[in-house]
């Protein structure tokens, strides 16, 4: 079995991880809950600027703490940051309110979408842009309507929409902070294998076409693997494999639990037993 690739994330074959630049670093991390859960094990990765890196794993192996961490949230759960340190564009931000980090060019679009039911598609757009005080907000509600077109023949409530078009929105309100890095959970949730082509293609756009950073947790590897550049793989709150999308869409071990590379019921790193997965992880 061959070790975890060593080329920096987002970098070509052969590449250094000094040519590789990092956006966000997160160095060795420790997060416990209320003082005894112990959830994160040091934890650490990169994404380089102007990338897609994908975060993959099972559920409760903490994907999704890994993203309240660095966005901050972990204060509204009873969370914290133990060891270790969260550093963004070259400045630590790990114990930062999450409102100041919003402000600094992180933001979060949560497992679920999260947004507010009772308020029109254009209020939730503009309760995005909460944080800016320039005159350009009517600028940027115009480029998200071009993104999501459907969105403005959306005029009622935003909880009468389809799952799909409220992940458009989630997505197109975070673009109203006008962030340098988006952290995106489970955005595939609930949506039919259509809309999920979708989505995702609008992911590709937004990194593209506006060059927004982009941490992706995602349940459907293979989708997260088709927009990414590098991905990790998690269990058991750490880092258990990573390397660049098309490494990790060849290995025997990513295509067997997350590919369906061996028959069709998905299988958890969980059933191996800890001497056969040092041998295939470490």
């Amino acid at each position: 079995m061959n070790a975890p690739v060593a080329a920096a994330p987002g970098a070509s074959p052969g590449a250094t991880p000094a040519e590789a630049p990092a956006l966000l670093e997160v160095n060795n991390i420790e997060v416990v809950y209320n003082d005894v859960i112990l959830v994160l094990r040091g934890l650490s990765l990169r994404v380089p600027k102007g990338k897609i890196v994908a975060l993959l794993g099972a559920n409760g192996a903490g994907k999704s703490t890994t993203l309240k961490a660095i966005s901050g949230l972990l204060k509204t759960e009873e969370g914290e940051v133990t060891r270790g340190e969260v550093v963004f564009d070259g400045q630590r931000i790990d114990g930062t309110d999450p409102h100041l980090i919003v402000r600094r060019g992180i933001f979060q679009v949560m497992e679920g979408r999260r947004i507010v039911a009772d308020m029109t598609c254009l209020e939730n757009l503009r309760l995005g842009a909460f944080t800016r005080s320039d005159g350009d907000v009517k600028r940027d509600i115009d480029m998200v309507y071009s993104f999501f077109p459907r969105l403005k023949e959306r005029t009622g409530l935003a909880g009468y929409l389809s799952g799909g078009e409220q992940q458009m929105l989630a997505i197109g309100r975070a673009l109203m902070a006008r962030p340098k890095l988006i952290l995106m959970d489970e955005p595939s949730m609930g949506l039919s294998p259509l809309l999920v082509k979708e989505v995702f293609g609008i992911i590709r756009r937004l990194n593209e076409e506006l060059g927004i950073t982009i941490l992706l947790v995602e349940q459907n590897a293979r989708m997260a693997l088709s927009v990414a550049s590098y991905g990790y793989v998690m269990e058991g709150g750490k880092v258990v494999l990573d390397g660049t999308a098309e490494s990790l869409s060849t290995n025997e071990d990513v295509k067997e639990f997350y590919l369906g590379g061996h028959g069709a019921e998905r299988k958890s790193f969980r059933g191996l037993k800890s001497y056969k997965r040092r041998k295939r992880w470490l």
